[in-house]
């Protein structure tokens, strides 16, 4: 079993109650980019690869160069989905080139090459991983954090885990993973939404034996200061481009889904995953026309006006309250079609983590129904999750 380290941990690991009412942020949280005494130690005389997008700041410094002006060797960064700057559309191919800034060598993780190659490792020492997630399985980044992982363990290189909150962490909800339908949208057998953050989650992945042959990784997380999960934290800057505030990244566990439907989530629009339609829908009186924007280039029905439901004011307060995943949104749009039209895509099952909710959708169930059948499956993963939480 590869070691795994935690530096500074605010406490010691501990179940947290499911859906605790969420409190106002500290004032004096710190997340783990700000810590540098706790792991500048660790790359001294070390050849660094930080994988990191827009979100890995020090305060209002990038933190790439932030590792330069401390005299750090950072030989190249690796990117995620929507690259090093995050301005890449959903599911775009990123490129490979040299940031502009740095003159670094950018390597991309997403499109053919998800996992870092052998041969983009050999000039190595050490991986250092700082990126924003929200909380959703669905949502790509744990899935580089899983391969980075995978590669750093075959080439036998430590990964550095500079972890910051997670704004959807005050709750656990929604369908457990089917295996059998494992992608990069959901790779591992978790709720839609986990309740937790990128160090514990890698601390999970480590733990639980889900990289490529059981192997683990030298796996080193750097806490926040003054974090519990049920802090509402506001992410000082948008982790992607359609996720611009609070109310997108709050209502966004929920919305995702229709990413598989017919349904568009505003992409195109001024607000993105914060409102809800499609051309003709009889449910709501909201319109809205998707045109081609920075971050959403050919959205769903470009130039076609959408009817459906404004969103934002829910997302911005009910979806705190709440602290569950609204599956009425989805209820009602699908009653609004014939029973023979194609309303899900073959995506949905993969956002879903397998068939069933779909079905259940198709059968008419309601959302109390399709609830009772999530239960066995969050409390196993309950048991789970308690091993590797590091806040209280």
């Amino acid at each position: 079993m590869a070691a795994i380290l935690v530096l500074g941990a605010c406490g010691k690991p501990q179940a947290v109650q499911v859906g605790e009412e969420p409190v106002a942020q500290n004032l004096d949280l710190h997340v783990g980019a700000e810590r540098t005494a706790e792991y500048l130690p660790l790359l001294a005389d070390r050849r660094v690869a930080v994988v990191t997008n827009q979100t890995g700041r020090i305060r209002t410094t990038h933190l790439v160069d932030s590792l330069r002006s401390l005299k750090v060797n950072v030989v190249k960064v690796f990117a995620p989905e929507h690259g090093f700057r995050g301005e890449a559309d959903a599911g775009e191919q990123v490129k490979d080139g040299r940031d502009a800034r740095t003159g670094l060598p950018l390597v991309s993780l997403y499109g053919s090459n998800k996992k870092p190659t052998k041969e983009q490792l050999t000039d190595v020492d050490i991986l250092l991983f700082d990126i924003q997630d929200v909380g959703v399985r669905f949502y790509t980044y744990i899935g580089t954090l899983h391969y980075v992982m995978e590669a750093a363990a075959e080439s036998r290189l430590p990964v550095v885990v500079l972890d910051r909150p997670n704004p959807n962490g005050f709750y656990v909800d929604g369908p457990v993973l089917d295996p059998a339908y494992a992608s990069f949208v959901g790779m591992h057998p978790v709720p839609l939404v986990h309740g937790m953050t990128v160090g514990e989650f890698a601390r999970m992945i480590n733990g639980e034996g889900w990289l490529n042959g059981g192997v683990g990784c030298e796996l080193t997380v750097i806490p926040c200061v003054g974090y519990e999960h049920r802090t509402i934290y506001e992410l000082p800057i948008r982790p992607s481009p359609n996720l611009p505030n609070a109310s997108a990244v709050h209502l966004y566990p929920s919305l995702g889904l229709f990413e598989g439907t017919i349904v568009s989530v505003g992409r195109g629009t001024q607000q993105p995953f914060q409102c809800i339609g499609y051309p003709g829908s009889s449910l709501g009186r909201f319109k809205f026309t998707p045109q081609p924007v920075p971050g959403a280039k050919d959205p769903p029905y470009k130039g076609v006006e959408c009817t459906g439901l404004d969103l934002v004011e829910y997302g911005a307060i009910q979806a705190r309250l709440d602290r569950h995943i609204n599956l009425q949104w989805l209820l009602g749009m699908r009653a609004t079609v014939r029973s023979d039209a194609k309303f899900f895509t073959p995506f949905f099952d993969k956002l879903a983590g397998g068939p069933q909710l779909r079905e259940q959708v198709d059968a008419g169930w309601s959302e109390e129904a399709i609830r009772a059948t999530w239960l066995d499956g969050l409390d196993r993963y309950a048991r789970v999750r308690a091993k590797y939480l590091l806040y209280p």
